[in-house]
């Protein structure tokens, strides 16, 4: 038994100057003839023009990502690693790991210091427990003021969590999927905590 196609109703013609009535002969036709097509046509050209732009853009974004070396990879996800690290322990309120100092989390004054540095450590850089916020002066320019650090770290963590810091000498090697799964990770943890904080 075949459906029986119900007739096209009878539309108004979108061209403001013409308004004629007509029916249909496709889906979407919003204009009578060609004629009114070709009046019609410059209404949808930045939205077409903008289509293209996104489509360019995408394309160069894609084009980008592949040109990364592993270096780039890792220093996007150190980043959004450092980054989670200063939101979290904001978050918590917490005081510089290292000096107690209230940090100054208005302008650019807080690291997320390692407590074992990224040179000696490499397979801790993104272990949470090895990293906690610290004053620049603390990070930067006392060598990550590491006596203090300790004994901040053990008042945060607990000593038995910090002796298994010291004596992880386990190897990590990071693939650059690996590398990408992290960087996703932190930006989705720090997300959250930044949700959190909004609410």
């Amino acid at each position: 038994m075949a459906i029986e196609r119900k007739p096209a109703k009878p539309k108004k013609c979108r061209v403001a100057t013409c308004r004629a009535s007509f029916v249909p002969s496709r889906m979407g036709q919003a204009v009578c003839s060609p004629a009114c097509a070709m009046i019609d046509a410059p209404r949808h050209e930045p939205k077409a023009r903008k289509a293209l732009a996104d489509i360019e853009r995408k394309d160069i974004k894609v084009r980008k990502e592949k040109l990364k070396s592993r270096g780039d990879h890792m220093r996007e996800a150190q980043q959004a690693f450092n980054e989670y690290i200063r939101t979290r322990d904001q978050a918590a309120g917490h005081l510089c790991i290292s000096s107690g100092k209230l940090l100054d989390w208005s302008g650019n004054a807080v690291d997320a210091g390692h407590y074992r540095s990224v040179g000696s450590a490499p397979h801790l850089r993104f272990d949470e427990r090895n990293c906690h916020a610290q004053s620049k002066q603390d990070n930067r320019f006392l060598s990550g003021n590491a006596v203090d650090y300790r004994i901040g770290l053990i008042a945060r963590i607990g000593q038995e969590a910090v002796d298994a810091l010291e004596a992880d000498q386990s190897v990590r090697m990071y693939t650059v999927d690996d590398i990408k799964v992290i960087k996703t990770k932190y930006r989705a943890k720090t997300r959250e905590l930044k949700k959190g904080q909004a609410a």
